[in-house]
């Protein structure tokens, strides 16, 4: 039987997922596409430049090995580099190149966008729109780079859970702006170390190019800037200001969601910035495709560059980070106490570092070495409250108990009424008492869409004001809650 270019990708990650570890096999290979199988040529769509630059260093021998198992010695691969349709374009044409393997071919600097038509990407600083607003002389100020110079590229932790996003920042701090990967999206949930690499990539910069203007900036520092602006009636200054920054960091940039005219601003400096060559990174606590409020337009120049997600450490990566906080307030514990705390404290980094600094601080006082049976009768009540968080899965039970039905039901498609009532109050719930999306909530429940989601909150705001049995269940389920899981 004929195998189809699907069959050959299929027996490629086979081989490939028995080779690597899950998470890299996640990061790496998932996101990949098959796209045509031409005689021995397999073609496959990778979602950037950087991506397929990070399999050709990282996982050349690899796929080599599985294309030849699919394919024979004969086989060979081709890349097509995605792009969003609506980012800048050059003239670019399609041209294979081989690699220096003589087995694996690409189009040199080609990309597929989604029509079948090929495009190149134009990053060629020396074509950059003029700023129309500076005059001769205005470039030579200084900013205040609001930086932390402890926020380094060496005091950062590299892991699985951040390869990329540590990667794709090192590169873009040793080439600001001629990247391939701009902006830099990163992504992650609350205290996983996005800030911090935020500015290891300004304090990098800064070394390196200490005459660049480099910015951090919180969206929320962004916004009240804008709203001082437009109450003073300076906003041409505001803009002039933040078209002539060099690097711009912006984090937390999910804050803007609503915020209809700060968007509308931030989009033209957004443009201004990257048209002129200069550098964008941002983060945020979800990827573009889950943010809420925020106009399409910008969101399709959040996805231009590179959406690097950081993920939750694993115990390796923990015990390391510990190790570092260690060394760097001058202190040591035993082996067994690391990994009671890497082993027990498994959310962030952030809870690490509060496990961390409680057991110094408990030592102290206690005018005690610090050893396991401490840090044991320390850390318990620490541990126990940062185990406890409320999940959607957790809610979900919570209210099938309460009606008495099974969680299943809140997932189906069944339209009975009891079962409605608690699925609308469970995704309630979900969306108030968890930092999951719309659309995330959405998948949780039988995988429907954002708009149902917003039917059941607006419907249970509704009933709460109207039926007073109903407030009365709702608060019986929002008191269970924060009893088993506050």
């Amino acid at each position: 039987m004929t195998m189809t270019y699907v069959d050959v990708w299929a027996g490629c990650l086979q081989l490939i997922r028995d080779r690597i570890p899950p998470q890299s096999f996640d990061t790496w290979f998932r996101p990949i596409k098959p796209v045509r199988l031409d005689q021995h040529v397999l073609t496959i769509e990778v979602p950037s430049q950087f991506f397929y630059e990070w399999l050709e260093e990282h996982y050349v021998d690899l796929l080599k090995e599985a294309i030849h198992a699919m394919l024979g010695p004969s086989g060979s691969l081709e890349y097509a580099i995605v792009v969003d349709n609506h980012a800048p374009k050059g003239n670019g044409h399609s041209h294979p190149g081989s690699h220096p393997s003589g087995h694996l071919q690409m189009p040199s600097h080609s990309v597929k966008g989604d029509s079948s038509s090929k495009m190149g990407r134009d990053i060629n600083p020396e074509r950059a729109v003029p700023n129309p607003f500076v005059i001769p002389g205005i470039r030579k100020f200084e900013v205040e780079s609001n930086l932390n110079a402890q926020y380094t590229f060496d005091s950062f932790i590299e892991g699985d859970c951040n390869r990329l996003a540590r990667a794709a920042g090192f590169a873009v701090a040793n080439k600001p702006g001629v990247t391939a990967y701009n902006p830099l999206f990163i992504y992650s949930g609350v205290g996983l170390g996005k800030t911090h690499l935020l500015q290891a990539i300004g304090n990098a910069i800064k070394e390196n190019s200490p005459r660049r203007a480099v910015l951090y900036i919180s969206s929320e520092r962004f916004i009240n800037q804008f709203v001082e602006a437009v109450r003073k009636g300076t906003v041409n200054d505001f803009m002039n200001f933040y078209q002539m920054i060099d690097v711009l960091l912006v984090d937390d940039i999910q804050f803007l969601a609503g915020k209809d005219k700060t968007q509308e601003n931030f989009f033209h400096v957004f443009n201004h910035l990257r048209q002129s060559g200069k550098q964008i990174v941002l983060a945020s606590d979800r990827s573009p495709n889950e943010m809420e409020g925020m106009e399409e337009r910008l969101l399709s120049r959040f996805k231009w560059g590179l959406n690097a997600h950081m993920q939750t450490p694993s115990y390796e990566t923990r015990k390391e980070i510990l190790k570092s906080k260690m060394r760097q307030n001058g202190i040591e514990f035993s082996e067994d106490v690391v990994d009671f705390i890497a082993h027990n404290i498994t959310t962030n980094v952030r809870e690490l570092e509060g496990a961390l600094i409680k057991l110094l601080a408990q030592s102290s006082l206690n005018r005690r070495d610090v050893d396991l049976q401490l840090a044991r009768s320390m850390l318990q009540n620490f541990v126990d409250n940062v185990s406890r968080e409320i999940t959607v899965e957790a809610i979900q039970r919570i209210v099938g108990e309460h009606f008495a039905i099974d969680v299943s039901q809140l997932k189906a498609k069944t339209r009975k009424r009891q079962i409605v009532q608690a699925r609308q109050i469970a995704m309630y719930f979900s969306k108030e008492m968890t930092r999951h999306s719309l659309k995330s909530i959405g998948l949780h429940f039988g995988g429907r869409d954002h708009s149902t989601v917003i039917h059941a909150i607006t419907t249970v705001n509704d009933l709460m004001t109207t039926d007073k049995s109903f407030k009365q269940s709702v608060n019986e389920i929002r008191k269970r809650i924060s009893m088993e899981l506050g």
